[in-house]
């Protein structure tokens, strides 16, 4: 069974079923419905056409819906409607989904908890790891989202920073996370960057560029994650790094700065670096000053400690530290690593085994206990 091709399938489909008519929120859980009878019929009877199938099922699963709460007229008016076997049009509805799913009767925050969800893929459980908040509050979240739009047409996009901020989340969770959306992101902000002249468009491709050219090097063969220090730098793809330069030159060259284009200034310079020694980290802590102060973001704060540690020493970064809270995720592995190079092993041993604990996913959490256990192992020689 090739659940990529699931996934890959779900947004035309449901693109189809609201074109014909399906209220948004009735037509994605038509959609679900196909998809698990996809996994149970298909590894032993799949079918020609794989989009036509789950169109057909999909829609069929909205009838049963509406039969249960429409008259009968109207549903003999819809079992008219229902669409014929076979090959359908190829059409890519998924930015348009994403722009709907943006709808003006929402907020930011549940336009992209809604769209993550029911466009991207996304688990509940994931896109509440990206809001830092609980899975329960996600999951009421996106059902009152799901409620509003089912009462409103969807003739009314959203606007271009909301879509921005799903692809950057679909983008990170493709990037870090357990299911690879992170070329789908960029393929769907190609598209956004050719339909619309928007520099903070090309930041965020710029960005993704910038991050994805690292990939390869993030992992060992076993698994394990690889600090961006000691990441081999012959293994990026300079061919992506040098476009996403390029686009983001000409985005900056238009003097109309958004975080996008801050964020992919700071990759940019970790990725043209020839060594980690090399690194600009001066130049990076100005552009997270300019990052701070355009989104006041806690977590742009964290990371700017980590640079400020890098570029005027470890006292110094746990100096700006201090002034954070000591509950924000990766807090505490910050923290354990400016200790390290102030060269304070206890701390550090104690707070690596600690950040370890507080760990949102495995990989992070055998990185983080390896430091501890070097630092412990260096200790007892």
């Amino acid at each position: 069974m090739d659940e990529a091709l699931l996934r890959s399938l779900t947004p035309t489909v449901l693109g189809i079923l609201v074109r014909r008519g399906a209220d948004f929120a009735a037509a994605e859980d038509a959609v679900q419905d196909a998809l698990v009878e996809a996994l149970r019929v298909w590894p032993a009877d799949p079918p020609r056409d794989a989009k036509g199938w789950l169109v057909t099922a999909a829609w069929r699963k909205f009838l049963d819906t509406t039969r249960a709460d429409a008259a009968r007229r109207r549903r003999e008016t819809r079992v008219d409607e229902e669409p014929e076997p076979g090959p359908t049009p190829t059409v890519d509805d998924t930015l348009q989904l994403y722009f709907l799913c943006a709808h003006p009767s929402l907020t930011p925050s549940s336009a992209v908890a809604l769209t993550l969800r029911a466009v991207g893929g996304l688990t509940t459980r994931q896109i509440a790891h990206a809001y830092l908040v609980p899975e329960a509050t996600m999951a009421q979240r996106i059902s009152r989202a799901k409620r509003t739009v089912s009462t409103v047409r969807l003739d009314q996009p959203g606007d271009v920073a909301t879509v921005l901020r799903v692809l950057y989340l679909v983008f990170n969770e493709g990037y870090s996370g357990d299911v690879d959306l992170a070329a789908e992101a960029i393929r769907l902000t190609r598209q956004l960057a050719a339909a619309i002249d928007h520099p903070e468009v090309a930041g965020l491709l710029a960005l993704m560029m910038l991050h994805h050219a690292r990939r390869a090097s993030r992992t060992a063969s076993d698994g394990s994650l690889v600090p961006l220090a000691a990441q081999d730098r012959s293994r990026w793809d300079t061919t992506s790094i040098a476009e996403g330069i390029r686009i983001l030159q000409a985005a900056l060259a238009r003097d109309r700065l958004g975080e996008f284009q801050a964020q992919a200034a700071i990759a940019a310079l970790h990725a043209d670096a020839l060594t980690a020694e090399e690194t600009d980290w001066v130049q990076i802590v100005e552009w997270y000053d300019e990052l701070a102060r355009l989104t006041d973001s806690p977590v742009v704060r964290l990371n700017r400690a980590v640079a400020v540690g890098e570029a005027d020493g470890p006292r110094a970064g746990l100096a700006a530290l201090a002034a954070l809270d000591d509950s924000l995720p990766r807090h505490t592995a910050v923290a354990a690593y400016l200790h390290e190079r102030d060269g304070d092993l206890v701390t550090a041993a104690r707070l690596y085994a600690e950040a370890a604990r507080k760990a949102a996913n495995l990989a992070e959490r055998d990185h983080l206990t390896r430091q501890a256990a070097r630092l412990n192992a260096r200790r007892s020689r």
